[in-house]
């Protein structure tokens, strides 16, 4: 996998018919890779990553992310294997412990998340590869299961989090992490300093997969209020492990406090913040802004297409690769 790849989401509410030929043009367009989203509520993760796999013939495809508490890890295990032996090499598969009101909702929030999730990457790792199982843990036991069927290349498992601590768990677990927009390069490198990957370790390079929201226009200006609505759900707290490194984060957090909606926050947001926490604007400022990204240490930027037409949004955002 190449260090500087950039990729592109597959918006989770586009529609299905459009689904296919969306990823059909993206490869036709020169995007190393593509991004599909698992949100409660839309769509499955598994069935458009094997959608997309099936409908092209070089493009990788990431599953960005699937809850752990929402799959037993054996049958996710099953699933990624399947996928790994039908498309070797083009799968990537994202895995989290979920939004916590969206798993407390399903009854399946559990008391440590971390716990839960790096016991069953570590299961998960083991199965994909064939290998002798973990004796049983808190919450994962699959002790003795050996699939009869794994891929010769098992796909890289990365963890989709914040945050300093489940980013240092992340480090000694994970193949690699998603980095959820917005991803500024103070962002991507104060992540990839706290995760500390263990780099002797057998496995290849870690992953560092870098998601932004993203327009490409004719001018800077026409470009970021395309973004700007996009960027109300950064105002709330969740979002503060991306905005901390950088260098208005206590103005960020008072213009958040002042505001009372996530609409009245992104419409007050500065350019100078806009231009910062996306990828907006010509074709020659949002390449620079890729390479940015990329000599911060992502292995891949993921563009995250806006606008009421995420079709002709693509196309333009293709303008931007190198």
């Amino acid at each position: 996998m190449s260090p500087d790849n950039v990729g592109v989401i597959l918006p989770r509410d586009l529609p299905a018919g459009e689904v296919v030929s969306f990823a059909r043009r993206a490869e036709e367009l020169g995007f190393d890779e593509l991004w599909v989203v698992e949100d409660l509520g839309f769509r499955g993760g598994i069935a458009q990553a094997s959608a997309v796999l099936a409908s092209t013939s070089r493009i990788r495809v990431g599953v960005g992310i699937l809850p752990a508490g929402a799959r037993n890890v054996a049958f996710a295990a099953m699933e990624i294997a399947t996928l790994g032996e039908l498309f070797p090499g083009r799968v990537v598969v994202g895995i989290g412990h979920g939004m916590p009101h969206w798993m407390r909702s399903l009854g399946v929030w559990p008391k440590s998340p971390l716990t839960l999730l790096s016991e069953y990457t570590v299961a998960l790792t083991a199965l994909l590869r064939g290998e002798q199982t973990p004796e049983a843990g808190r919450y994962v036991d699959v002790s003795g299961l050996r699939l009869d069927l794994v891929p010769s290349t098992p796909p890289p498992i990365v963890w989709g989090v914040r945050g300093p601590r489940s980013l240092a768990a992340a480090g000694r677990v994970a193949q690699g992490v998603v980095l959820a927009e917005p991803s500024a390069p103070a962002y991507i490198r104060a992540s990839i300093e706290t995760t500390a990957f263990d780099t002797g370790r057998a496995d290849a390079a870690p992953l560092v997969v870098a998601y932004d929201i993203a327009a490409v226009a004719a001018t800077d200006a026409a470009a970021r209020e395309l973004v700007r609505p996009a960027l109300g759900i950064v105002g709330e707290p969740d979002w503060h492990p991306h905005i901390a490194p950088l260098p208005f984060a206590d103005d960020f957090v008072a213009l958040r406090e002042r505001t009372g909606s996530p609409e009245a926050f992104a419409a007050a947001l500065p350019d100078e913040w806009i231009d910062a926490l996306t990828l907006a604007g010509t074709a020659d400022r949002v390449r620079a802004g890729i390479a940015a990204r990329h000599a911060a240490g992502a292995t891949s930027v993921v563009l995250t297409p806006v606008g009421p037409d995420r079709s002709a949004a693509l196309e333009d955002l293709a303008g931007a690769l190198g």
